[in-house]
């Protein structure tokens, strides 16, 4: 796929790059995630690249002298996946904004092109804008980090040679990009040199850039499935999917439909039962659902849909997990499955010490693991979709997903702006739409949501949403207030972010059950809908402590959540607050600022994932909740067991 079907002309016009990094996408085909099978081979093109950017005085220089065309002359080493900011000891590299450029060779075997395969060269995010050449032609543009594109190379390539494969990314936001950014050019030549551009975002989180995730070749059949989308539902024990699957050929229309038959396996790979069609509805009796960790003895059950396509001259296999529950909810309860669910998770962050926002399955799994040590069962992507390995463990384990957009504090409610907020959620929802983990959609982040012009924005977000997919509950999260927020009124969930004794009121936790149960209990009453807090809490230096307790210690983040805690407890009772999410799960690179001692540092966790207090008495909080509502066992390692 290109834009990956729109090429660019390169222009002598100072900046012609700022058009490029807004250049759309809107995904005609399935993007579906790269599997192995009887008919398709995958090959993984992360490693060691070659890294150069372009100077800050002519960020032009590599297009005009076409630095894709033949290797690079300099270069440093740079690791794919990875974000560039953080991997040398360079600080123009850390803080660079505009072009970088990746360079690396591989070879395609001579039987690829004798077999009449079709290639398919596949990024997993490329974070913001990422232009693709192979041998010096350009395969396809995409433009809007965090989400995966791909194209067709099957013609670009040398079959058993050597091939170049080069990679210009772009971290530039500007006022038409999700998220937005602003672009200053300073006139004062007493503190700026002539020329220089400024560069800020209001989002508080690290702008990190690079090849984020991993980059494939694939292999299909000239005749291929292209695309499917699975919705389950229950009745009484038994299991249902109804399936659609999406067929392609490469070269021609084909002179009949592809025969289709779809097999259902069990988590052991058993075959349960098969049909044959492209569209049709599987009953599973005495199925076993899809439940949230800590609800269920057997948390995150998987099936698998394995699915043959037939065509006159080969046969395409793609095998998709699925997670056979039901999603509802009503004016003050969420539910799984018919039962009543309530959310203890926290926000988080694909952040880390010096790859930066890039994928890295140790990390991976350390963090999975102390979600699931502390007790929770869900978290929010925030603040965009994170990665498909990210989700695939969120499935297999149960964890819930409130699936996040990029768009974070967003503030100018253009017509531009909106066309590409829709493309961005048309994407999200392509990618992520079969996943049994993701139970919620969120639009934004902390938009300006008290202008009147967001009303409409967001009225028109919702209703594309919706006409994708409308099974899922679709939110946003506000800082607005219940009485000036234009945008909630439309929304499924209120999902609400505060800070009582930190941002507000900072010192006097003795006010924090107040303000809490006062502000939540208004925002139901005015809307009618579920409640869900999704970022709440205080700083804490690692190490850091007073007594009495006081900023910036971890005993003041321990009583600023134990008050909340009392506060979420009475709310609950009352029947309208669906979860409490914690902010954050982990510490985390912000911009250099003089209000955050190197970063964020309201995780429960530091950045290197270790514990501080707070972990412990949130590990004591969700455990108990669990064991209220689930009868599950408390683990006897509990550090504190507070009444």
């Amino acid at each position: 796929m290109k834009l990956c079907d729109n090429k660019f002309t390169f222009s002598p016009r100072m900046e012609f790059w700022l058009i490029l990094i807004t250049a759309s996408v809107v995904h005609s085909s399935g993007i579906l995630y790269p599997r192995e099978s009887e008919s398709r081979e995958l090959v993984s093109l992360d490693g060691i690249w070659k890294f150069r950017i372009s100077t800050a005085e002519d960020q032009e220089d590599g297009f005009r002298n076409k630095w894709f065309s033949t290797g690079f002359d300099e270069w440093i080493h740079m690791p794919v996946p990875s974000s560039y900011n953080d991997v040398t000891a360079n600080s123009t590299l850390r803080d660079f904004v505009g072009w970088a450029w990746y360079q690396r060779s591989f070879f395609a075997p001579k039987r690829w092109w004798t077999d009449q395969q079709r290639v398919v060269l596949r990024f997993g995010s490329v974070h913001y804008t990422g232009v693709v050449w192979v041998n010096g032609k350009e395969a396809c543009v995409h433009s809007g980090g965090h989400l995966p594109f791909q194209a067709d190379v099957t013609e670009l390539l040398l079959y058993g040679s050597a091939n170049l494969l080069t990679v210009a990314v772009n971290n530039t936001l500007t006022l038409i990009t999700v998220p937005q950014g602003h672009i200053d050019h300073p006139n004062n030549t007493g503190r700026y040199p002539p020329g220089t551009v400024l560069y800020h975002h209001d989002f508080d989180f690290f702008n990190y850039a690079g090849i984020h995730r991993p980059v494939y070749l694939y292999t299909t059949p000239q005749t291929y499935i292209d695309d499917i989308t699975v919705v389950t539902d229950i009745d009484g024990d038994m299991g249902i999917i109804k399936y659609k699957v999406e067929y392609q050929n490469k070269y021609k229309d084909l002179p009949s439909v592809p025969q289709c038959k779809v097999f259902v396996l069990d988590k052991e790979g058993t075959k349960l039962t098969s049909i044959k069609g492209l569209v049709g509805k599987i009953h599973i009796p005495k199925a076993n659902f899809w439940w949230p960790h800590l609800t269920h003895p057997n948390p995150g059950y998987l099936y698998t849909l394995e699915v043959h396509l037939f065509s006159d001259s080969s046969e395409d296999i793609y095998r998709l997990p699925v997670g056979i529950r039901k999603v509802t909810w009503n004016t003050t309860t969420f539910f799984i499955n018919n039962i009543p669910t309530y959310m203890r998770g926290f926000g988080r962050h694909e952040d880390s010490n010096i790859r930066g926002r890039g994928l890295d399955y140790p990390l991976l799994v350390r963090d999975y693991n102390l979600i699931t040590w502390i007790g929770a069962n869900s978290y929010r992507t925030s603040h965009y979709p994170y990665a498909e390995e990210t989700l695939d463990m969120a499935d297999a384990l149960g964890i819930m997903i409130i699936d996040e957009s990029p768009a974070c504090t967003i503030d100018y409610f253009t017509d531009e702006l909106l066309l590409k907020h829709k493309e961005v959620m048309a994407e999200i929802i392509m990618r992520d739409k079969n996943r049994p983990s993701v139970v919620m959609w969120s639009l934004a982040n902390e938009p300006k949501s008290f202008k009147n012009e967001s009303s409409a924005y967001f009225n028109a977000l919702v209703n594309l949403t919706k006409s994708l997919d409308p099974t899922r509950p679709v939110t946003f999260v506000t800082s607005q207030y219940s009485n000036t927020d234009k945008a909630v009124q439309f929304m499924d969930v209120v999902c609400v972010n505060r800070y009582p004794a930190w941002y507000s009121d900072s010192g006097h936790t003795d006010l924090i059950q107040r303000q809490v149960k006062y502000e939540l209990t208004l925002w139901h009453l005015m809307f009618n809908k579920p409640v869900l807090v999704t970022e709440y809490g205080a700083g804490s230096v690692v190490g850091m402590h007073t007594a009495p307790s006081s900023m910036w210690t971890e005993d003041y983040q321990v009583v600023t959540l134990k008050e909340h805690f009392k506060a979420f407890d009475t709310l609950y009772q009352d029947g309208f607050l669906m979860g409490e999410m914690i902010w954050n799960f982990a510490d985390f690179s912000t911009p250099q600022e003089y209000i955050r001692p190197g970063g964020c540092k309201k995780g429960l966790f530091t950045r290197e994932r270790q514990p501080k207090m707070a972990a412990h008495v949130t590990r004591w909080r969700y455990w108990t909740l669990a064991h209220k509502s689930a009868n599950v066992t408390v683990p006897l390692d509990l550090m504190f067991a507070i009444p």
